[in-house]
């Protein structure tokens, strides 16, 4: 299944997939960098900058700073990555920035109950803003 995250809540997407993986299907993301966090733009930039700055750059915590790997990051906060089926759903998962070359000719699925036109207040931030920072 190829799951394009073009204007897709962020948490909406990651929580579908993972239940898609958990049932055994393999699943490809494209345009990780368009998806959307929801909530005031401001406040969501200050609360992942604050997050960055935690710790150190030797323990850690290790922030993602592609974009395709922070979608992957929040997508494992949703299974039991710990466990055995947690592990194998994992891999079935597979996120892109961009689209690569050998999915460009398969058509994606665009999830309309997911997209940023559900949201009753249009307020959000993009992936690839919150990885810049």
């Amino acid at each position: 299944m190829i799951l394009d995250a073009k204007d897709m809540i962020l948490g909406r997407l990651a929580s579908y997939a993972a239940k898609k993986a958990l049932l055994g299907e393999s699943i490809d993301i494209i345009n990780c960098e368009d998806a959307v966090v929801s909530g005031n733009k401001k406040s969501t930039l200050m609360a992942y900058k604050e997050r960055m700055q935690r710790g150190s750059r030797t323990r850690g915590p290790f922030n993602r700073r592609k974009p395709g790997m922070f979608v992957k990051r929040v997508i494992r906060g949703m299974l039991p990555y710990k466990k055995e089926i947690g592990k194998k759903a994992l891999k079935r998962i597979r996120c892109h920035t961009g689209t690569p070359d050998k999915l460009k000719d398969k058509k994606p699925e665009q999830l309309d109950k997911m997209t940023i036109s559900k949201l009753t207040v249009v307020k959000y931030a993009k992936v690839k803003e919150i990885c810049r920072i």
